[in-house]
């Protein structure tokens, strides 16, 4: 079993920055595959980032390309996002999850840190 706990989101106004934090417990976090996802007021959840294992290998959804970041310190057991550039559209509830075996399907969910970015 994991257990993910997000951090870090609030308010802030279009063009600032903000970092999520997502500190996992459980079993080796250092071996898994984790993810960033949103979820606006009624839209569907979507992907935002992934970082494989050992931080070397990155994915991004286009709407983010070049303003966030995803990165890791196994060491704290901590995934990241770093998000510049904030736009309104960014706002929603952010997850982090965790992809234990490496198939694109994430089994483990933090319960969301809420992004609002006022105009």
């Amino acid at each position: 079993q994991v257990q993910l706990v997000e951090s870090g989101g609030g308010l802030v106004q279009a063009g600032g920055s903000l970092r999520l934090s997502c500190a996992a417990s459980g079993r080796i976090f250092s071996t898994y595959h984790m993810g960033w996802f949103r979820q606006a007021p009624g839209k569907e959840r979507e992907f935002v980032a992934r970082i494989n294992w050992n931080g070397a290998y990155t994915i991004y959804a286009d709407s983010v390309k070049g303003r966030f970041t995803i990165s890791r310190d196994n060491a704290k057991n901590t995934v990241y996002l770093q998000m510049n550039s904030l736009k309104p559209e960014d706002t929603a509830v952010y997850y982090c999850a965790v992809d234990p075996d490496s198939d694109y399907k994430y089994d483990y969910w933090g319960q969301g840190t809420q992004v609002t970015v006022s105009s």
